[in-house]
This record gives C-alpha cells, structure tokens and sequence, in this order.
C-alpha cells in the first residue's frame, strides 16, 4: 500500500526468474548457513545508471531499513563509528551487533559484509567476528537482446545462534523463519529501485 500511494513500480520490463532459500544448521558445530538467492533479468539501459558504488551502500541501507519496515518500528537499526547493532524498543536490547562494513567492488560484482561481534541472538562462541551477514549483486549483460541478469545473494554464514542452545526447532520457526522472510520483503523492494539513501555515505561520489 505505501509503494502504491508513493507511486513507486516495479523496474519497466523487469522479471524475477527465481527466488530461492537455502538455510541449514549444523549439529556438530551448531553454525547456521543461511542463502537467500534472486535471479533478476531487466532492461540494460535501466540498471546502468544504479551501477555504481554509491548504490552499493544504498542497498546495503535499504536492507536494514527493511527491518524496522518488517517489524514496524519495534526492531531498528543503531549506527556508529565502530558497528551497526539491531535494537529491540531500547538501546540496551542489542539482538546483534556488527562490525564496520566491508565492501568489494569489481566490474561486474558488488558485496558488503558485516562480521557479526555480538549481542542477545548470539551465543559466546559466536563473538569473534569469524560469522557475518554479507549482500552480493553480479550482473551478467546479454548484448543480443540489450537485457542484464542481476543475481544478489543474501547470505548468513559461520552464525552461532544463542537459540540452538534451547531448541533447534524453536530456532527454525522462529529467528531463521523472521530471517527468510525479512531477505524475501527486501529483495522484491530492489525490483522497485526502492533504495534508501546511506547513513554515512562513505562511497557517495563528489558533487
């Protein structure tokens, strides 16, 4: 309802040929891997303008405001010099915290990744910044037909969630499935362009 009042469409001629979740736990490690993965196929001419890096941190932005989008404000998301940390209602319910991003920017590819540091969702094992979250978008152009297939990967890997301490199942039914459908909400937001700007606008060009 908000994309129709704002007047905001899908991309012109844009297609999601697929949309596919892969999410597993380990039993021997308790580690969670975690893939969300979207195949894309547009008009070239409409994905070249957003091919920059700049539209890389604005991604990166939209996914965390996706979040407090999904949760309706109870979950947010906290900035800082040192990290990025997902709030329930106050500051001091830190559900997880993150390092700085890391970005890597080639031709044809883009990612960002944030270490996982700590917080209530993850267990002590987990707090050594071995685990992250981390975006990445490839594009493959087709001259022929002058169209782009963008493929953009949501992936959680190494996460030791503090739940799998409780109950594998109650972890499944709930963080992994809130997770799943949070990566599914956002990635459908990028067929619309809907980007928001970046917080910090490390990677904005010059005026």
């Amino acid at each position: 309802m908000r994309w129709r009042r704002s007047g905001k469409g899908s991309i012109p001629g844009a297609r999601l040929e697929s949309l596919s979740d892969e999410t597993a736990l380990d039993p021997g490690t308790g580690t969670v891997a975690s893939r969300q993965i979207a195949e894309v196929t547009l008009p070239t001419a409409e994905i070249e303008p957003l091919w920059k890096a700049e539209s890389l941190e604005r991604l990166a932005r939209t996914y965390w405001s996706t979040l407090r989008r999904f949760f309706l404000g109870l979950v947010y998301v906290s900035y800082t010099e040192t990290g990025r940390t997902v709030v329930f209602v106050h500051p001091r319910l830190s559900l997880l915290s993150f390092r700085t991003p890391e970005y890597e920017i080639e031709g044809d590819r883009g990612l960002v990744r944030w270490r996982i540091d700590r917080g209530l969702l993850v267990s002590r094992r987990g707090r050594d910044g071995s685990g992250y979250l981390q975006i990445e978008v490839a594009r493959s152009d087709e001259p022929e037909s002058a169209r782009t297939r963008l493929r953009v990967e949501v992936e959680v890997a190494n996460y030791y969630p503090a739940l799998t301490g409780v109950s594998k199942r109650l972890y499944a039914h709930t963080q992994s499935r809130i997770h799943v459908l949070t990566c599914n909400y956002f990635l459908r937001r990028l067929l619309r362009r809907d980007l928001d700007a970046s917080r910090t606008g490390k990677l904005r060009a010059p005026a």
